[in-house]
């Protein structure tokens, strides 16, 4: 049982690292002090650059899916794969390094998601890309997606621990969007320009 409970706070402090702000480092600027002053991809676009803006998205991602993947193919228990997403994602949410300030933790649970159901989050991504391409909004994107994502789980057969986690994760992805759903609510939310530099 020690290993397991290793593992899971192992995944907790890789899913700590905060890409964005070490990447957006590498451009001067800090995205905690500049647009919405979160430190995902979205933000890291705004204040420094799409490029930037894209790896932060990749390292986000690969916080969740690589300690999740390891667990699915070193055999560990589906109940314990699941606790090591979802540490990887309140790494992201909650990060040791940033004093547990952090993300909205939606590119890590995707990346968490793609090694539990690559099906389950394809699908999600598509439907995604189609509201914020649509709409510019990538907030509301995020919360559809996290809304969707159990119901993949769920008919994609995944297992029930998985589909649990998915359920806590998408509330969790949900409430950190609530000022966002009040910007939307009052047509006041910030489109995604795909124009960034």
């Amino acid at each position: 049982m020690f290993p397991y409970v290793f593992y899971v706070i192992a995944s907790y402090f890789v899913g700590s690292i905060p890409v964005g702000v070490m990447l957006a480092k590498i451009k001067g600027v800090d995205p905690r002090k500049g647009g919405s002053k979160n430190i995902g991809a979205t933000n890291v676009m705004r204040t420094a650059g799409r490029i930037f803006g894209i790896l932060t998205l990749i390292g986000d991602m690969l916080k969740g899916f690589v300690p999740t993947l390891l667990a699915i193919l070193y055999g560990v228990p589906a109940s314990i794969t699941a606790a090591i997403g979802i540490a990887a994602f309140l790494g992201h949410l909650f990060p040791v390094y940033l004093r547990f300030k952090g993300g909205k933790g939606v590119a890590t649970a995707s990346g968490v998601y793609l090694a539990m159901n690559p099906w389950a989050i394809l699908i999600s991504f598509i439907v995604f890309l189609l509201m914020v391409f649509k709409w510019r909004y990538v907030s509301l994107g995020s919360i559809t997606g996290a809304s969707l994502t159990p119901f993949l789980m769920y008919f994609l057969n995944a297992s029930p621990e998985y589909i649990l986690s998915s359920v806590f994760i998408g509330l969790l992805i949900i409430a950190k969007h609530r000022e966002n759903i009040g910007r939307l609510i009052k047509g006041k939310e910030n489109r995604l320009n795909l124009s960034s530099k």
